[in-house]
């Protein structure tokens, strides 16, 4: 019975939301965001935009693997963040809520889906935040702009993890019984370590100010990615932000400080 609810929770907590579902639940916090429906090389996908002040910072989330615009639900609902900064979320394809299309499988496409979102924008204003799978694809744009802050970065091959409950999703008998969604972020994570290889490389090669924010307990996304990545920069560019404990899914659980750091970097 446990494993059944524990099932059924994770499955309903991770399948994407109506566009519907999403306007009711801001709106019951009084927050009325634009939510579009965007096209990049002919894929469709959802965009939502809180734009109060042009003359503000742009906050742009790039969510990871499950993920969806859900994810950063929190911080967007906060009124000292909004107070501070315009804001963009969008789903990744194959996280598209009753997506047709399949997860790309591509950095390379992630990066220019994202510059297609932020090129229309005053770049010295947008600040780039990429959570777990998220990480890779902000930290690719060599594009200047504002900051980057990167949460639970994915980014060395050496360093990605394969839970054993990927086994799941390989095995022919069991592979019916993971949700769809779930079936897109473990072809993502399957392909995640060799397409890093691709850029890893050249990640010192990022013209910006990063912060690094990590659980040191990231079985996930080991800690090790943002300590490797540390010593690629010099610390008047880059900062880490160690939350001593805790494991990947610190967005949610110590919401306080990384809240704090986005405060900081909006100034």
């Amino acid at each position: 019975m446990a494993i059944t609810f524990l099932y059924w929770f994770f499955v309903t907590f991770s399948t994407p939301k109506s566009t519907l579902e999403i306007l009711k639940d801001y709106n019951k916090s009084g927050v009325s965001p634009i939510v579009t429906q965007e096209n990049f090389r002919g894929f469709e996908y959802r965009k939502l935009t809180i734009q109060k002040d042009t003359t503000l910072p742009i906050l742009v989330f790039v969510h990871g693997a499950i993920g969806s615009i859900r994810d950063f639900e929190q911080y967007i609902l906060d009124s000292a963040i909004r107070a501070k900064a315009n804001i963009i979320a969008y789903d990744r394809v194959g996280y598209n809520y009753q997506d047709k299309n399949t997860v790309q499988e591509s950095i390379a496409f992630e990066r220019d889906m994202l510059l297609d979102i932020i090129n229309p924008l005053k770049k010295e204003k947008v600040i780039l935040v990429g959570y777990s799978y998220g990480g890779p694809i902000v930290l690719a744009v060599k594009e200047k702009v504002k900051e980057v802050i990167l949460l639970a970065p994915a980014i060395y091959s050496s360093e990605e993890t394969m839970p054993w409950l990927l086994n799941f999703y390989k095995w022919n008998l069991t592979k019916w019984l993971v949700p769809d969604i779930w079936k897109e972020a473990s072809k993502e994570k399957i392909s995640h370590k060799k397409d890093l290889q691709n850029f890893e490389v050249d990640w010192q090669n990022n013209p910006n100010s990063i912060v690094s924010v990590h659980g040191t307990k990231d079985w996930i996304v080991p800690f090790s990615n943002s300590k490797k990545l540390q010593e690629k920069y010099d610390e008047d560019r880059f900062k880490l932000l160690e939350i001593d404990g805790v494991g990947h899914g610190f967005v949610w659980t110590n919401y306080n400080e990384i809240k704090e750091q986005i405060l900081k970097s909006l100034n």
